[in-house]
């Protein structure tokens, strides 16, 4: 497989790629897809704990995560994964709020699922993306 390009940012994201043994994004092609990011701080791991501002820290966590993999950003999201605890009108309002902010030119395709867990024990949300970043 050597046609993927694997990637890992410093802090948490090298930090989780030796710890539970998986990357945070990977390049195929054209494309950047990204494993679903937290509202960690991307130095310490430190989970923040409201969710408004766990929300805000993981779509800043995506744009960190796709600048790493040579991405330009949330500009070329086409396709979003979220799931939350608890799926709630806050939780919603705080993603269509970022995405307003971060792709106020176009909207992507969105699936959004309430779960009972994610990865870690304090995630409130966990948002993965697929990025269009064609090298020319």
């Amino acid at each position: 497989m050597s046609h993927l390009q694997y990637y890992a940012y410093n802090g948490i994201g090298v930090e989780n790629q030796q710890k539970f043994w998986y990357s945070q994004a990977v390049r195929v092609g054209d494309r950047v897809e990204c494993a679903g990011q937290g509202g960690w701080d991307p130095q310490t791991g430190i989970i923040l704990t409201e969710i408004n501002a766990q929300i805000d820290q993981a779509f800043k966590n995506v744009d960190l995560n796709l600048k790493h993999a040579g991405s330009k950003g949330w500009s070329q999201v086409y396709r979003i994964n979220s799931y939350h605890i608890p799926l709630n009108d806050e939780a919603l309002g705080a993603m269509v709020r970022n995405f307003k902010l971060y792709m106020p030119d176009h909207q992507p395709i969105w699936t959004c699922i309430g779960v009972t867990r994610l990865g870690l024990d304090d995630m409130r949300v966990e948002i993965e993306v697929v990025a269009h970043d064609p090298r020319t």
